[in-house]
């Protein structure tokens, strides 16, 4: 009798825990560390994720392969990351986050910039190529596959042959920060309903907003 009580405890046990995985999430903002790098385009990564730290009052610590913040929203745990390996080196710590958390790849969504979009347009995909991203490159490597959810912010692609290093390693204009205000908070509400309404119901609202 003991025995089968205690089957049926395991078992429950093993079923909440699992269900409790499913609703972690690991949020991955790409950048670069370092004041040298704080307003550039390609931290679009750390600058949503300060924005929804400083909204939400989450304090970021420094921790292994990066800074973190525990983000509790509607029963949802979401582990916000900003990497300090670099952008180049972005897949290590992501990998070494999911892995630590027991956070499914499926729950996973990094945050990266992109020069193919217009500057402010945001579009979410469930998988895709890094499409020349070295920071994608490199998570691809790590988790040894592309299907892994992306937050895709435009940046624009006002550059001239042989300048796209300089212009996204380049700070936002004054135009661009202007524009910012608005753009921010729709980037936490991307972050929220990814976590709550799922990738399908989130792309249908957001993209190409």
């Amino acid at each position: 009798m003991f025995s089968i009580i205690k089957k049926l405890f395991l078992k429950q046990k093993t079923k909440e825990t699992q269900e409790d995985l499913m609703k972690k999430f690991l949020v991955a903002g790409l950048g670069n560390i370092g004041p040298k790098y704080q307003n550039t385009r390609h931290n679009i990564g750390f600058k949503i994720l300060d924005y929804l730290a400083k909204e939400e009052d989450l304090s970021f610590e420094t921790k292994k392969l990066g800074d973190a913040a525990v983000y509790k929203y509607k029963g949802r745990t979401i582990i916000l990351l900003k990497p300090n390996t670099y952008m180049n080196l972005s897949g290590k710590a992501v990998r070494y986050w999911l892995e630590k958390e027991k956070i499914p790849v499926e729950n996973l969504l990094v945050i990266t910039d992109d020069i193919n979009l217009s500057f402010g347009v945001i579009r979410l995909k469930p998988k895709g190529s890094a499409g020349g991203h070295n920071g994608l490159k490199d998570i691809e490597a790590q988790l040894q596959t592309s299907q892994y959810s992306r937050f895709r912010f435009g940046v624009g692609d006002e550059f001239g042959k042989g300048r796209q290093v300089d212009y996204v390693l380049g700070e936002w204009t004054k135009e661009e920060e202007s524009a910012m205000i608005e753009r921010l908070p729709k980037g936490i509400s991307l972050i929220q309903s990814f976590a709550t309404a799922g990738i399908t119901n989130t792309m249908n609202t957001f993209n190409g907003k």
